[in-house]
């Protein structure tokens, strides 16, 4: 599931070709994927509304309109891109929603497994209210990560991947962002000590600033707005290594375990 790199990336990637521009209308063929409201309100409600701001907040493409918020969750295979209106790609074979736009151009929303949600809505937290911090923001600070993590009880691992705890980590920059700390993923939040919470703290930060710059991990589904790959899958040291020697210590292999049903990949040589 694209994590909050490959969403940044999408955000980025999709807002020159949106801000400004005026929905004319909606298409969609896949009701249970839109949650609110009803397709038989959807379309109309939409209709004539302006892109003012193409932004994220964890995991969710939020498009800021004239009335409410266009709010996307790509789920597991879900794809987000701007087309001309006579133009066919490969991942249009599974578009459940498009949005036609002002210039002869298209919004496109691909989703093979029909895992992805749509939102329209005029309130923003009703969707976005529960989640944490943003790690990435000036405002998420050392002081306020380790006050956080002073009040939770628990393995780590799940810690991370709590969207209540901080927005936007999944799996693959929670083991890689561990894995950096040397920290194990089965560790207990109240045994890490101060070096160790601040070591993690910066190691979030870093691995999701290069995944950001990398333009995100195409390990499955994942894919640009303009259908190319993003790199970071080349700079993981744990995430999919099962097997292979540590790129940190030189000395161990990383290995796969599971942690909260979720598979989990360390180095129990530099990972202790």
């Amino acid at each position: 599931m694209p994590e909050l790199p490959e969403v940044e990336t999408v955000v980025r990637g999709i807002r020159p070709d949106l801000v400004g521009r005026t929905i004319e209308s909606a298409w969609l063929d896949w009701e249970p994927s839109l949650v609110t409201p009803l397709v038989s309100h959807f379309s109309a409600r939409i209709q004539g509304q302006t892109i003012q701001e193409v932004t994220r907040r964890a995991k969710y493409i939020v498009i800021k309109l004239t009335a409410d918020y266009l709010i996307i969750h790509l789920k597991m295979t879900g794809r987000l891109y701007v087309a001309p209106n006579d133009e066919q790609q490969h991942a249009d074979r599974w578009v459940h929603f498009s949005f036609q736009l002002d210039n002869d151009h298209q919004l496109r929303f691909s989703d093979s497994r029909k895992f992805g949600r749509v939102y329209l809505t005029a309130d923003l937290n009703a969707i976005t209210g529960k989640l944490g911090p943003e790690p990435l923001a000036d405002t998420f600070t050392l002081k306020d990560f380790r006050l956080r993590i002073e009040k939770r009880k628990g393995t780590i691992k799940p810690l991370l991947l709590n969207q209540a705890f901080i927005a936007g980590i999944g799996n693959i920059y929670a083991d890689e962002a561990l894995h950096r700390s040397h920290i194990h993923p089965r560790r207990k939040t109240d045994t890490l000590n101060d070096t160790e919470i601040e070591d993690l703290y910066h190691a979030i930060r870093w691995v999701l600033a290069r995944g950001i710059e990398r333009q995100g991990a195409s390990i499955g589904w994942y894919r640009r707005p303009d259908g190319k790959k993003g790199e970071m899958q080349d700079d993981f040291y744990a995430y999919g290594r099962t097997g292979l020697p540590c790129r940190t210590c030189r000395q161990g292999t990383i290995q796969k375990t599971t942690i909260g049903q979720r598979g989990t990949h360390f180095c129990p040589s530099c990972q202790k």
